[in-house]
């Protein structure tokens, strides 16, 4: 309707902090989700854009190279989270963490989360490494 002003909810205005949250980490982040859900749980990709990345990974109290670090880290420790982990290796490497740094962090982590789940991230982050290799991807 002509004239009529559209009212940006608070909700709106994370979602949108959100998806520009997701696309600094990986340009393609939030169509995959989407694709990946709306068939299963569409309410949880919203879900997920406002809160993970509206609320806490826009947060400014790190840098985004320190969020991934932590978030790589945890993840790792976690042990089972392997989408999750790699969509954050992808991150990390795209705000700026080298491939030396990322290895580091899991090596770190054999000492916290133990060597089974350290090295199932390594050998996760190797073929992160290689998949961007083949793109041309530092």
């Amino acid at each position: 309707h002509a004239g009529r002003r559209e009212v940006m909810t608070v909700d709106d205005a994370r979602y949108r902090i959100g998806l520009e949250t997701a696309r600094n980490l990986d340009p393609e982040a939030p169509e995959r989700l989407e694709a990946a859900l709306k068939e299963v749980a569409p309410g949880l990709y919203r879900h997920i854009v406002e809160s993970a990345f509206g609320d806490i990974l826009s947060r400014t109290g790190l840098d985004p190279k320190t969020r991934e670090i932590a978030t790589v880290a945890a993840l790792t420790a976690l042990g089972h989270p392997r989408p999750q982990l790699r969509f954050h290796l992808n991150a990390a490497l795209n705000v700026g963490c080298t491939r030396e740094e990322l290895a580091e962090v899991l090596v770190q982590m054999t000492v916290y989360a133990g060597v089974p789940a350290a090295l199932n991230a390594l050998y996760l982050a190797k073929e992160v490494f290689a998949e961007r290799d083949a793109k041309g991807l530092s």
